[in-house]
């Protein structure tokens, strides 16, 4: 029985030590042109499935560091929306408020889907307001959502509609590749069939050679300072990678809607990805 238990002991502590020897983490510096280009820091990891190896530019602040996860944190939103019974499905439409936003496509009425991949705020701060605060709480400790390595959790103080844009709710880039995961295999705390939901409102691009499946998000971590995430996966011959984009700009001009995508698609294609031969 002794041997047994230190058999299974040894076997954990193998895992472990493999899950973060040099073998499975592959720094590449070579990345580091991509965001030069557009003159913003910032960090790029990539995991490949099959293999468990991660491919990443800039480890520390990939690991180590946390933002808030602005317009990402639809994933969640959605995930819990739908769970609760808030959003009855990904057709259920909320109607605009008439309040006129920035983005013209916020200014109408919108089903989940729709708000998703437009990442209308007005829509799914309605839905964070109906979830509220004592429900949302509750299954973002179940989800450890925002701990970080300290495995601290995250309480909402401020207000239910905005937490995820004040700065008070951050994540890792570690944490965010973790999150879509999990999605991807249906590994979250929420009923197969809203993940699957949630995905398809991600997947952007799909063709013969490649499945591109993605949420953006765009906030402002400080005076004069803004940082943007691309987090998702990319498939190619059903073989999924997992990636999360993190760039940090100080031009108040910086076209980021338009940027992080072209920097990530730099990034994909410096890999070999969107041939089909991945």
């Amino acid at each position: 029985m002794k041997r047994t238990i230190l058999v299974c002991l040894l076997a954990i502590m193998a895992f472990a030590f493999n899950a973060c020897s040099p073998n499975n983490v592959k720094k590449d510096d070579t990345l580091k042109k991509y965001f030069d280009e557009y003159n913003v820091d910032g960090c790029f990891g990539i995991m490949n499935n099959g293999t468990g190896e991660f491919t990443v530019y800039n480890l520390s602040r990939y690991r180590d560091s946390t933002f808030l996860p602005a317009s990402t944190f639809k994933i969640v939103n959605s995930l819990i929306g739908l769970q609760t019974g808030v959003i009855s499905s990904d057709s259920m439409v909320i109607p605009w408020n008439g309040v006129p936003s920035w983005n013209e496509e916020w200014n109408k009425d919108l089903n989940m889907y729709q708000a998703f991949r437009a990442s209308s705020l007005p829509y799914y701060q309605e839905v964070a307001r109906r979830i509220g605060p004592e429900r949302m709480q509750a299954w973002l400790d179940s989800l450890h959502y925002g701990a970080g390595k300290k495995d601290t959790l995250f309480k909402i103080k401020s207000p239910i509609d905005s937490f995820w844009l004040d700065n008070t709710l951050k994540v890792t880039p570690d944490e965010q590749l973790g999150l879509v995961k999990k999605l991807y295999f249906n590994q979250l705390p929420f009923f197969n069939l809203y993940q699957e939901k949630v995905k398809n409102a991600m997947l952007f691009e799909n063709n013969a050679n490649y499945r591109l499946a993605y949420k953006t998000g765009w906030g402002f971590p400080g005076e004069n300072r803004s940082m943007g995430w691309v987090v998702g996966w990319i498939e190619e011959n059903k073989h999924p990678y997992f990636f999360v984009l993190n760039i940090e700009s100080k031009d108040k001009d910086f076209k980021m809607h338009q940027n992080r995508m072209k920097i990530l698609n730099n990034i994909l294609k410096h890999l070999g990805f969107f041939e089909g031969n991945m």
